[in-house]
């Protein structure tokens, strides 16, 4: 019973271990589509501005710059 346990231990931390929470990467999302069905920053799934704006014609949407990429650049005075 006790190795039985311990080996479940053992598989939910590595489990845990396997999907903790990496760093964002906003190279590849670098526009939002925003309006008011999908608040902010909104759906910051695409890559060109082309994209996300066909995606919001027709929609009261529109396409705005990720934040996750606008603030990831370092700003020097």
């Amino acid at each position: 019973m006790r190795r039985t346990i311990l080996t479940l231990a053992s598989f939910a931390t590595l489990i845990a271990a396997s999907l903790s929470a990496a760093p964002a990467q906003a190279g590849s999302d670098r526009y939002c589509l925003q309006g008011r069905h999908w608040g902010y920053p909104g759906n910051c799934q695409f890559s060109s501005y082309q994209q996300c704006a066909a995606s919001a014609s027709g929609t009261s949407a529109y396409c705005g710059i990720n934040p996750r990429y606008a603030y990831s650049q370092p700003y020097y005075y």
